[in-house]
This record gives structure tokens, sequence and C-alpha cells, in this order.
């Protein structure tokens, strides 16, 4: 049976430190200052070194290693006034670590220094889910924990503490301590290990639950609690405990509402296929070296747990019940229609008072939208309607029910131009203004109905802006926009210019054209445009004319194209990649700003421009040239994403090639940490003479942090990416395998 001794002797000999921990493992292979209880081996001896003398060391199964050390040692931690370093270590607990046959539902857990605990509520995992929160305080060097659900039989319970616990004065942090115990007789002992990242971007997913169920029902993850949990630690790295043999299956979750289940709106992740937990013996090598350098191999046998290199990516499905947010008329021309998610189909809207009363909507406007159709601008073009202060609606659109199911509903809408008033007020203080200036005439002997003529004869012009700024990309169309729906464009106004010698030289100017099909105020021009040179595109006045019969103004736009030298050009010669692909270079943001599809394993971008960035590639399974996420009902996962693990600086004028392996570098080493979002908190702990050591600069032997992971390969070398939940049944390959032991 699995338990730890109820103490720890810890003795000093020079710079040595040595701990005697029955049943402690550190599943990185590499030991630290302080043992990590995330795990447990048996039999273990850990011979470390102080920090700035630590080289990669490991476990020690021989204990009369320990009884020659003691016997030169003297007893008790360094004095002198130096800052403590160290976190807290575990010296005893109650049911003790092991148990069976437990009945309390009262833990108590002795440390050998005072203690805190923090954040509880997001960081503590007890396993299986609790309904009711338990209740963990410390005080002194005694936490307690109190479990309010019904203690259920032969049960293995888990209480992991993530990084919760720090001692009391310094704040260093015992990171991946859980104990466990059995309320039967018997204890359930196999794990489960990986990685959780999010799908699109390959941030480590911090804090994101991680289950399993026994039951293969499609529909246990919708309704039924995971059985077993644990909880991602920054690194995005999980170990479900306590698991019985059989078939799992296995989901991550932010489990926003604390149900232990997933719900259509949370982010998912999920393993294709069911994972059987199993443990093997076998005989490990070990070598120790002392302070003066002499080493010592010793062998002895551990168990390692597997599988321990699951890959989840999680994803949401970007799912919202459809209905109807709100609407409005923000001025006499203007309906506007707000819906909660992208339709493929449009309402059927009719207007049923006034004289016009039975009349669709598409008879009395036109319609300004996007793609999605979630947003929905009608412009009235009727007279009769647009002088109506108050219309009735009948709406007829799909609607999300309670079964989930899009369901025609019909409502009666009473829309309002809540602008009437102010519109009242506005013509009455005209009245008055224009009555002021005619008495005003009067007196002067003007000639006031010259005067009302002219105010009369100003007109409301179809504005039209240019959305390309002074510099045009080589690559890029022209864009401009206006302010109202257009009806007519009249070609024989359009005009371009080139600057030739200081002399602009008129040349074809390309027809206007909708961007798309569903925005009716945004315009395109295409041209092949010549690098550095300048540009002047001209509308005469009343060649751009809106339904409401309004005009342009004389329109000029003088714009200078990029030249060739001020680019940089990158080509990506990329290998591992069996179906279609496209690669997005990155800015510093991690977000796109130019993509190309793979062609001939080749992507090339010829027109960058100079600064640093990044990239990745993701799989186009469906050759849509889009990223598409996954769906759980229909075990679809999300399509998969590789990151360039370097940086790329681009200067002007030049040609840049890079080779890239997609599966060259572990997938949890491959975004570069300069865009990294979910970072570990920055640690810095402090020398002994009070000053502070930023690990984060430090090499990853000579100072590693202690939580029970490795910030390193996760999947060890040569082994790319882990078991990935694949969905294009790619097979990755894995070489070697971090191994939990003890």
């Amino acid at each position: 049976m699995v338990t730890f001794t109820d103490f720890i002797l810890q003795y000093k000999k020079a710079t040595v430190l040595i701990y005697y921990i029955k049943f402690a493992y550190i599943p990185t292979g590499r030991l630290k200052t302080t043992p990590n209880f995330t795990n447990y081996g048996k039999n273990r001896i850990f011979v470390i070194m102080k920090r700035n003398e630590a080289r990669h060391m490991r476990s020690l199964p021989v204990v009369a290693a320990l009884l020659f050390l003691a016997a030169c040692a003297s007893m008790g931690r360094p004095t002198g006034g130096d800052y403590d370093i160290e976190p807290p270590y575990y010296v005893q607990s109650n049911p003790a670590i092991g148990s069976k046959g437990v009945k309390t539902n009262k833990i108590t857990v002795d440390f050998n220094e005072n203690i805190q605990v923090e954040d509880v509520m997001t960081k503590v995992v007890v396993s299986p889910a609790q309904k009711s929160i338990p209740s963990i305080t410390a005080n002194g060097k005694r936490l307690t924990v109190e479990l309010r659900d019904t203690m259920l039989p032969n049960t293995t319970y888990t209480i992991d503490f993530s990084d919760a616990i720090k001692d009391l004065n310094e704040g260093n942090i015992l990171d991946g301590f859980a104990i466990d115990f059995a309320t039967g007789d018997s204890i359930d002992s196999l794990r489960i290990s990986g990685m959780v990242f999010e799908a699109r971007t390959l941030e480590p997913a911090q804090g994101m639950l991680v289950g399993v169920y026994s039951n293969p029902s499609d529909t246990a993850i919708t309704t039924l609690p995971m059985e077993r949990i644990a909880k991602t630690n920054q690194l995005g790295q999980f170990t479900i405990r306590g698991l019985k043999p059989g078939d799992y299956r296995i989901f991550a979750i932010n489990d926003i509402n604390r149900d232990y289940h997933w719900d259509r709106s949370e982010d998912i992740a999920f393993y294709d296929v069911t994972i059987s937990p199993y443990a093997e013996r076998s005989s490990h090598r070990d070598t120790i070296y002392t302070t003066e350098g002499i080493d010592t191999i010793v062998d002895h046998e551990v168990t390692s747990f597997y599988p321990n290199d699951i890959l989840l990516t999680w994803f949401n499905e970007g799912y919202q019940p459809q209905y109807l947010k709100d609407y409005s008329r923000p001025d006499r021309k203007r309906l506007l229609f707000n819906f909660s998610t992208a339709s493929d189909t449009l309402p059927e809207i009719t207007i049923i008072n006034g004289v016009d009363s039975g009349r669709p909507i598409d008879s009395w406007t036109r319609l300004n939208t996007v793609a999605t159709l979630d947003t929905l601008e009608y412009f009235i073009t009727d007279t009769a309607l647009m002088a109506q202060d108050t219309m009735m609606l009948e709406v007829k659109y799909l609607r999300t029910d309670t079964l989930d199911m899009l369901t025609w509903t019909t409502d009666t809408l009473r829309v309002l131009f809540k602008g009437a008033k102010e519109e009242a007020r506005q013509k009455e203080e005209a009245a008055k203004k224009a009555e002021k200036r005619r008495k005003k005439a009067e007196k002067n002997g003007e000639n006031i109905d010259s005067i009302e003529a002219a105010e009369a004869a100003k007109l409301t012009f179809l504005n039209i802006n240019a959305r390309s700024g002074n510099t045009q990309e080589v690559y890029a169309p022209l864009l401009f926009e206006t302010d109202q729906p257009v009806e007519t464009i009249l070609q024989n106004g359009l005009h371009m210019e080139i600057m030739r010698d200081t002399i602009w030289d008129t040349i074809a100017a390309p027809p206007l054209e909708r961007v798309d099909s569903f925005n009716l105020m945004r315009y395109k021009l295409n041209m092949k445009w010549e690098p550095g040179v300048k540009y002047r595109y001209s509308v005469d006045s009343a060649s751009v004319i809106s339904i409401y019969n309004q005009w342009n103004s004389p329109f000029k736009h003088e714009f200078t194209v990029r030249k060739l030298e001020d680019y940089s050009s990158l080509f990506f010669n990329i290998t591992g990649v069996r179906d279609s692909a496209v690669v997005e270079i990155l800015d510093k943001s991690d977000k796109p700003v130019a993509t190309a599809p793979l062609i001939d394993g080749v992507a090339s971008f010829p027109h960058l421009q100079s600064g640093t960035f990044y990239a990745r590639l993701y799989i186009d399974r469906n050759g849509n040239g889009e990223y598409d996420t996954g769906n759980l009902h229909d075990s679809i996962q999300p399509e998969e994403v590789y990151y360039f693990p370097k940086k790329l600086v681009l200067k002007k004028n030049w040609d840049v090639e890079q080779s890239w392996d997609i599966y060259e570098t572990a997938i949890d080493l491959q975004k570069p940490k300069e865009i990294v979002k979910n970072k570990p908190k920055e640690k810095k702990r402090r020398n002994k003479d009070g000053s502070y050591i930023d690990e984060d600069g430090r090499t990853r032997y000579d100072d590693e942090e202690d939580d029970g992971y490795d910030d390193g390969n996760f999947f060890g070398p040569s082994n790319s990416n882990g078991t990935r939940n694949l969905g294009n049944g790619m097979n990755n390959g894995f070489g070697n395998l971090r191994n939990n032991r003890f």
C-alpha cells in the first residue's frame, strides 16, 4: 500500500541536503531543492545539492547512503539569520496518505512551518467531484480540509492542492502537492497524464478542468459529472489520479458553472478514442554526483504510469442560442435588427399598420448586411413610410427553443422613431430662426425671397471616403466607402491618373465594384499598380447616385504605391504536411497579417513589410481556406495548428527562405515565448542574503521551478506532439516518453 512515513529526516553535510521520503517521486526526473509530493514512489532517496551547485541528479533508492552521510552530518536547518528560500514540506497527515477504510470527512495535513492557502476555489480539486464546496483552512503549520458531501463507499479520494500552499513568511510555494486515501479496503492508483492547449493558438490551458468517464455514452459529458478530475497547471499539464483499471473517455472543459459536465457554450477538448491506463515495472539506472565530482551508478526498479502523453486541444463551438437581441429605428430612413448569432436564413418581415399594411419589407427597403446575417440594416425607400412615426411589424424568424432546436417564431414589434420629438423641436427652432431672418431682412430692405431660396438650394451630398491611406500596397485593391447605399455609378465620371515626370497622365480607370454581395456601401477598385508611382483617382460630381437620389460632390484621392524595395519576401519550404494547409504570418500580438496556401510544399509571401513576425500553419482538412473549429456532437476535432518555433526578423529588400518541419519541435515548445500569453507566473526567489533571483533568466537545470512538471519538452526528445487527437489520422511519431514513476 502506498503511504508516506510520518517523518522526514533532513541532514546537512558540507553542501549536501538529504531527504529520506517513503513513496515520494519527482516526475520530471530532475531533482529539485524541495521534494515534490504530486506522485508517490516506493523507498526513494533524494540527494540534492545547493541551488548554485546542483547538477542533473536523480533519485537514490539505497538506504545505506543515507546512513553513511547521517553519521557525519549535523541535524537541523542552517542558522544565522538567512532568509527562508524553501517551500514548506509535508510532515504527516490524518488520515495518512494512502490510508484505507477511512470514515472521517475531516483531513488534517501538518507541515514543517507555518503555511497559508490561497485561491482554493480555483486551485484545489477534490476527486471524485464534490457538489458542495469543501472547507479548506490553514492555521499555523496545519492545513484542514473538511469534505461536505457524504463520503462514498469503496472510493478512492484525491485532493490536489496545485500551487495553493505556501509558507506564511516568505510566500515560498509548494507546487503540485496532493494526498489520497480510500474509504474501502483497496486504493486505486492508476494515472493518466498529458497537456491541454488552445487549438487555434497553442496557448497552454491554465486551470482547465480535465476529467474522465467510464460510461461510454455520448451524452455522459453533457448530463453526468466527471468521475475523476484534475486541473491543468500553469503550463497546461495535468495528471488524473486514483483510477481503476478499465476504459475511459477523457475531456477538458472550462467549467464556468461548476457542474462538472459540459454546456455547449463552454470550451471543450475531447480525445477521439477510449483510454486504458496501466502501470509497468522496469529497471532504472541513476547516476549521482557529489560536490567533489565523484559519481555513483545505482540500479533500481520503478513503476511507470501510462498513458502519460495525452494531448488535448480545446475549442469553442461558437454555439449561441438564436434569438432576436434588439431592434431600433435610429432615424427615419433606417431599421436595425440584431440577432444573437449567425444565421443562413433572413427573417420574414411585414408591416401591419397604416395604408401599407401587408407589404413585405423587401418591397419598401434595401438591405445592407454582412455574410453572417446577424446584423440587418434596412434602408427605407418609401417616403410615406419614412414619415410614419410608429411602425407595427410582424417578424417571423428562426429561434432556438427549449429543446435546442431552431423553430420558426413570430413576434409583433412596435417600432418607434424616438427622434420625432427632437425632429419637431429642431423644425420649430429653424422656423423661429427663419422668422428672425425675415424681420431682419425687412428692416434692412433686403429681398427675403432670394435669401430663403438660397437656403432651400443647399444640397446634401452623398459622401465618398477612401479607406486606403496615402500609401497603397502593391498587391491590394483600392477601397472606398459611401454613407448611403448606392443605386447608380456612371463609369464615364471615374478617372485615374498616373504621375510621370511631374505631369499627370490619364489612364483607363477600372470599374468600381462592390466588395461583396451583402454590403451596399463598400467598393473596391482592382488594378495592377506600378511600384513607387503616384496615382490620382477622381470622381466627377453626380457620378455616384444613392437610393435617395443624392449624388456625390467632386472627389479626389491621391496616393503613392509602395516601392518593391520597401518589402521583404519570405518563403517557407515545409515538410510533414500531407493534406492541404494554410500558413499565417503573425504580428507581435499573435494576429494574422498575411496568409498563403501551401502549394507543392511552399508558402510564399512576396510582399511583407519589414519588422518582427511569427508564423503558424493549420491543416486545412476541408480545403476551404479558413480555419475551422471542432464539433463534439459530430466528433470533429478542430483543425491542427503548428507554430514556427522562431521569430522572423525581416528587413527591407530582403529575400528570406526558411525550412520548416512541423514535427521537428515538440508541440509544447513550438510557440515562441515572445507571443505566449498564458505564461507561468514569474517567480522570484530570495538568495539567503535577501537578494532576488529571476528564475526566468536561469538555465533549466541550474534553478528549476518546484512545480512537479518539466517546463521543457513535456513529451520527451523526439516525441514531437504527444498522442494527439488527430483529425486527419496522421501519426506524429513518438520517441522517448516522460514517465510517471515510483
